[in-house]
């Protein structure tokens, strides 16, 4: 048995398939991972997100600190409660995880990090915080969950105290609202409009079922990494690692390189990396035919080189196979991926395939 979060009773009451997720019990399904995933193309979704990790930094040097810890920069937060997604970085400019900082208020910052990587994103955060004036608090006493789709913040929003109703409502992408014991954030992980809602684990159990109630259907694992494929957004341990720097993870747009004296952990082997024009690029894949698209799969680009698929699988919305993939340098919008010893046509694209329930490339 693994680790459980505070909304295990709630999966199983729901006939969960119920499977381990870097050592937590995490519901799979509820019976139709293809249902689960339309649902939130066109209405509202509800995801247990509480094994994600919510660590608060405080202090005078809480920003500097976290300059130097992220490849983005946090001087960027000017509004309370603005976020910013960015990669923490080794010292070889691979990624140690990717993770989401909140603006609180002054010397007040929120970094939610990822599940699978949680003992060592807070050894690797106290290691570096050395010589820093911050305090380091990882809040395991908080539960979240994710409620995405085109209404899921219309349904969500009525289980919300009334004090706080038009503010959350009113909140910009990729902002944050401290709104008594919640803490909601208007982000997500699948490429739908929606809210993430923190709040004490004591109290999970009781916001999961309102939104039920609400309207929101529960959703498993399943179909959040399905929605997170046709919205090309990573998954850690397969599009990106500690021996993959952002650049070939797609994640450039995410160093702030300005100001130029920033020296954040992992900044000279980037430079070197952004200098060489034959690194290899992150470009997705979309199938021209029959069959399915597979992590590790080869990528063959005739005359050029090869790559290889990270992230790959079945799209329920565009009803073809698409893939994410680190493919060799060049301007070439043709490969051809090698699927049970034959080579099959795919179309080179940019992503994101899919974003609010709207195809984003021609098919």
């Amino acid at each position: 048995m693994g680790l459980q979060t505070p909304l295990y009773e709630q999966h199983e009451k729901a006939g969960a398939k119920i499977v381990d997720f870097g050592g937590w019990d995490m519901p799979l399904h509820y019976g139709s991972q293809l249902e689960e995933h339309l649902v939130v193309r066109q209405e509202a979704g509800a995801f247990d997100v509480s094994h994600m990790t919510v660590v608060d930094v405080a202090g005078q040097q809480a920003r500097v600190f976290l300059q130097r810890l992220l490849a983005n920069d946090v001087a960027r937060l000017k509004d309370e409660g603005k976020a910013l997604y960015s990669a923490m970085l080794n010292h070889d400019g691979g990624v140690v995880d990717d993770l989401i900082t909140y603006y609180l208020g002054p010397d007040r910052y929120r970094v939610v990090v990822n599940a699978s990587t949680r003992e060592k994103d807070l050894a690797w955060i106290g290691e570096q915080s050395a010589g820093f004036d911050v305090a380091i608090a990882e809040r395991s006493e908080l539960a979240m969950i994710a409620v995405q789709g085109p209404k899921a913040r219309e349904r969500a929003a009525t289980v919300i105290d009334e004090a706080w109703r038009k503010k959350a409502l009113a909140l910009k992408s990729f902002h944050g609202l401290e709104a008594d014991e919640l803490f909601i954030a208007r982000t997500g992980y699948t490429g739908e409009d929606g809210w993430e809602v923190v709040m004490p684990a004591d109290q999970a159990a009781c916001y999961w079922d309102a939104f039920v109630d609400a309207g929101i259907r529960p959703c498993g694992l399943g179909a959040r990494d399905t929605l997170r494929l046709e919205a090309g957004m990573n998954l850690y341990g397969n599009d990106m690692s500690e021996t993959v720097s952002p650049l070939e993870a797609g994640l450039g747009w995410t160093i702030a390189w300005e100001p130029s004296d920033r020296d954040f952990v992992g900044r000279d082997p980037l430079e070197a990396m952004r200098a060489n024009k034959e690194r290899q690029r992150f470009a997705g894949l979309l199938l021209e035919g029959k069959g399915i698209l597979r992590d590790h799969m080869r990528v063959v680009v005739d005359g050029v080189g090869i790559g290889e698929i990270t992230s790959g699988g079945f799209s329920p919305t565009l009803r073809r196979s698409i893939a994410m993939a680190r493919i060799p340098a060049g301007d070439y919008d043709r490969a051809q991926v090698e699927v049970r010893n034959k080579l099959l046509d795919v179309r080179v694209v940019k992503m994101p395939f899919v974003r609010n329930g709207q195809a984003q490339i021609d098919l």
